[in-house]
């Protein structure tokens, strides 16, 4: 009688979480987790839970549903309510989870509204979007590897304004924007005083006297592109100069601000084609 060798039995995904912080989302945890064995009791949160599915699916129990969310879908689940969670598949499922304070959510929603706001209490149940799922998995991940503080708050800021202005029970809705051309002035000055410096997106709006969702919507709507995109043009318009007189690419690419030279890199052949190498000669 024949017998599988153990090489040839498929050996089932384990889990493994991460839990960390970042200071963009104070207060607050965030998760980046594959799970297959994992089976969560009732429990509650006393922040909201915003997971957003990436492989495989979760099923889960929630006001007295029975809930599915698959990939692309948000289980987003309020402050208080007591749910349960496993896989809904052979294989389990990934997901990247924020769990945002309440204070952070209503103040994020009375930016948004222009005006104070209630709690932006989320609906019952899997939210099914493509869209939003993919700009809260992208925030998480730019949060997640810390390279531009500026992008990431962006980010963030952006993929919750839409799951609120969408999702949210009393719907929060931006007003519409007034042109302030004077405030745009000011925030490109303050992009480029120093291009090495971290910047988040909170300091740029404070320096207007704006909150961070107004500032990048003004700043986008007036410029073309939204702030972080904004200053890495301009690094990447000053590193031709440097380029053209001769200094090194490593050197170029740490005197405009840029995390290491394969970022510089990338960056540069994005918006002109070819490698800084390659340009220079």
């Amino acid at each position: 009688m024949l017998q599988s060798s153990p090489s040839s039995k498929s050996v089932p995904p384990r889990d493994a979480a991460r839990l960390w912080r970042s200071p963009l989302l104070p207060d607050a945890e965030l998760l980046t987790a594959q799970y297959y064995a994992q089976e969560f009791a009732p429990h509650w949160h006393e922040s909201f839970a915003i997971p957003v599915i990436q492989t495989g699916a979760q099923s889960y129990r929630y006001r007295g549903a029975l809930c599915i969310a698959g990939v692309g879908s948000i289980a987003a689940i309020n402050p208080g309510e007591i749910h349960t969670g496993e896989r809904a598949t052979r294989d389990g499922w990934t997901y990247r989870s924020f769990y945002p304070s309440v204070a952070w959510m209503q103040a994020l929603a009375s930016d948004v509204a222009g005006q104070p706001a209630g709690v932006p209490w989320l609906p019952d149940g899997a939210i099914h979007d493509a869209e939003v799922s993919a700009q809260l998995g992208a925030a998480h991940r730019l949060m997640e590897s810390g390279s531009d503080v500026l992008q990431a708050e962006s980010a963030l800021t952006s993929a919750f304004a839409l799951l609120l202005s969408r999702y949210a029970r009393n719907r929060v809705q931006a007003p519409a924007l007034q042109a302030d051309a004077l405030r745009v002035e000011r925030m490109k000055a303050r992009l480029v005083a120093d291009l090495t410096e971290s910047l988040p997106l909170s300091a740029l709006a404070a320096a207007v006297g704006l909150s961070p969702f107004y500032a990048a919507r003004l700043f986008s709507r007036s410029v073309g592109m939204p702030p972080h995109a904004w200053r890495n043009q301009m690094r990447l318009n000053r590193a031709q100069t440097q380029l053209r007189q001769g200094t090194s690419v490593t050197e170029v690419a740490a005197a405009q601000g840029f995390t290491d030279q394969s970022h510089f890199t990338r960056h540069f052949k994005r918006a002109f084609g070819v490698a800084p190498g390659r340009w220079q000669a």
